[in-house]
This record gives C-alpha cells, structure tokens and sequence, in this order.
C-alpha cells in the first residue's frame, strides 16, 4: 500500500541526494563510494588498508578500473595514500573531508528518521 508520505529511507535519499548538489565538485560514484566505505571503516577499525588490497576487490571492478577510482578520491581530497619503507605498498587513509562527508550523511539519517 503507497501513501502520500514518503518513507524514512526516501526522505534519507533526498537529503543525500540535496547534499551532492551543494558540493557538486565532490560527487562520487557508485564505485568509489564502495571504496571509501571500506577505507574508513577500516580505519575505524584500526586495520591497515593497502592499494594492493582494494584493487583486488574484483567485485566492484578491474583492477585498472579501482585504481582510477583511488586516484579520482586521492585528487578529490577524500583519501590520502602513505608510503611505509616498502616502497612498493601504500597504506590508504580517509582524509578529515571524508570524515566530515560521513559525518553529514549521518546528520542526513538522522534527520530523515526524525521526521518519520
């Protein structure tokens, strides 16, 4: 049964979706949101995250396509990569502007709930 009043999760979209527009510079996709995901939940955990490890996730795309993807959110200023003494291996970090992002998006959760 529909209603004239939108769900909490539709309410939650447009507040996600209104958030894009006033940083239009900053969208994501698809992808790179997934990404992003797992860099700062890994970080929340305190577990290291490599490049090596995300371009390995092949259900989110090629390798060449997930490494774009980091380059796109390293230039963005979502993410940070740090060279340990193994040249070869760079720890990826979520930058402060990522943390803010989630921070608001849980403000947009938040305020879609209440208004239910």
């Amino acid at each position: 049964m529909l209603t004239n009043k939108p769900s909490p999760y539709l309410r939650f979209l447009n507040l996600i979706d209104a958030l894009d527009r006033i940083n239009p510079g900053k969208k994501i996709d698809a992808i790179e949101e997934n990404l992003l995901n797992k860099i700062v939940l890994s970080s929340f955990a305190k577990e290291s995250i490599l490049v090596g490890d995300l371009i390995s996730l092949s259900e989110l795309g090629s390798q060449a396509t997930l490494h774009g993807r980091l380059k796109n959110l390293n230039a963005m200023g979502y993410i940070k990569m740090v060279t340990h003494d193994d040249g070869r291996k760079k720890q990826v970090l979520p930058t402060k502007m990522a943390l803010k992002r989630y921070e608001e998006i849980s403000k947009c959760l938040e305020k879609a709930a209440k208004a239910g």
